[in-house]
């Protein structure tokens, strides 16, 4: 079955784009380019086009001030403890995509309302402070081919919770954590309870909310002009705004708190 979402492996990625991944880098402040800008990088002139329409949202602070505003109120399912040893690793990734994912919401939930002619709201945010982004090497992004059979499972029955839409776009935390194969089945006995009593699905509804409300008026920031691949692009970044990093924000942050981990 062919890939719905296709993507450029960063390690595949030559001139331009390989340009482009490592501005991405530098600037979020992260060591892996989001699945969603290497999805983009296979439309026509997409990947220039978006990324130069969202960085200043990056480089000015404004992601950063909206996803700030959104941890102070934001749903966070009550996960049993997963505290306890656990491969260094583990607290990398999570820390990794906690940051970025989050700071991706508001950016790309901008586009996505440029596009949609949804910009407006209160007057344009003020320049904001950046977040210091965590320091950390994170694991090779793990592929079928490098787990097990029973690990490969494990990482496609985790990425089935907190959505329903198919094809599933494959959240690529799970396959980070993918070495770490013990701590997933754990972070699987955690998600079950609060998915069956329907409250990770209303918490991740209920964010996914609140982030299009803020990602409207943080769209008022964005200047450019509609390319050729609009609908396109606007299609491509929904998906992965309403599903996979839509409901990873919430997930990832239940899974660092019950960790302990401090925030």
């Amino acid at each position: 079955m062919n890939d719905p979402f296709p993507a450029i492996a960063e390690a595949s990625a030559t001139g331009e784009t390989a340009d482009l991944f490592a501005d991405i880098r530098a600037t979020v402040g992260v060591r892996v380019v989001n699945l969603v800008w290497r999805h983009l990088a296979m439309l026509d002139g997409a990947l220039p086009w978006a990324w130069a329409a969202v960085k200043p949202l990056y480089l000015d602070g404004l992601a950063e001030q909206a996803a700030q505003r959104f941890r102070e109120t934001m749903i966070v399912p009550k996960l049993a403890s997963l505290a306890g040893d656990a491969p260094a690793s583990v607290d990398a990734v999570l820390a990794s995509y906690d940051h970025s994912n989050t700071i991706n919401l508001f950016a790309l939930g901008a586009l996505v309302s440029w596009l949609g002619g949804e910009a407006g709201g209160a007057p344009p945010l003020p320049l904001g402070l950046r977040l210091k982004a965590p320091d950390v090497v994170l694991p090779v992004l793990a592929s079928e081919a490098d787990v097990t059979p029973e690990t490969w499972a494990l990482v496609r029955r985790l990425n089935r919770f907190g959505d329903t839409a198919q094809p599933l776009i494959l959240a690529s935390m799970y396959r980070h954590l993918a070495h770490a194969p013990a701590f997933l089945r754990r972070v699987e006995a955690a998600l079950v309870p609060v998915q069956a009593d329907g409250s990770l699905d209303r918490a991740i509804a209920a964010n996914r909310t609140v982030a299009h409300e803020a990602a409207k008026h943080l769209a008022q920031s964005i200047s450019t002009q509609r390319p050729p691949l609009a609908d396109k692009i606007e299609t491509s970044v929904s998906a992965f705004i309403d599903h996979a990093i839509g409901k990873m924000v919430t997930i990832c942050r239940a899974i660092r708190v019950a960790r302990g981990t401090p925030l």
